[in-house]
């Protein structure tokens, strides 16, 4: 089952799909969810109404990568280095779960500025 969403801003619409996680389907279960943006380096993440341990957590991640935080019940979207990085790794604040993928280009959101809104929600 392909689970696709959108990802809106101001600056940035991206559709992204959901992977086949637990974690992942509490998202799609709570959609659609808006938040304000906070950014680490060239992460975004915002506080979302789901909560889940870690589950298969990852402490390094790959550009375009979707997961969620659980030490923050945040949602994060990854597009380059955080300032925990080290030899061109994306590494966040503490692990991940993965939660999905963005299907486009994820240099773009480093166009979107702290307290922007955002809302994800379900793709036609």
């Amino acid at each position: 089952m392909s689970r696709k969403i959108n990802i809106v801003t101001k600056q940035v619409q991206m559709k992204a799909v959901l992977n086949n996680s637990r974690t992942a389907d509490l998202i799609w279960e709570k959609l659609p969810i808006e938040g304000k943006v906070s950014t680490w380096g060239d992460e975004i993440y915002f506080g979302i109404p789901v909560e889940a341990g870690p589950e298969n957590a990852v402490s390094v991640v790959e550009e375009g990568d979707l997961a969620y935080w659980p030490g923050g019940k945040s949602f994060c979207i990854f597009f380059g280095e955080t300032p925990a990085s080290t030899g061109g790794e994306i590494r966040p604040a503490s692990p991940v779960n993965l939660v999905g993928r963005l299907l486009g280009d994820p240099k773009v959101w480093t166009a979107v500025s702290e307290e922007e809104d955002i809302v994800l929600e379900k793709a036609e």
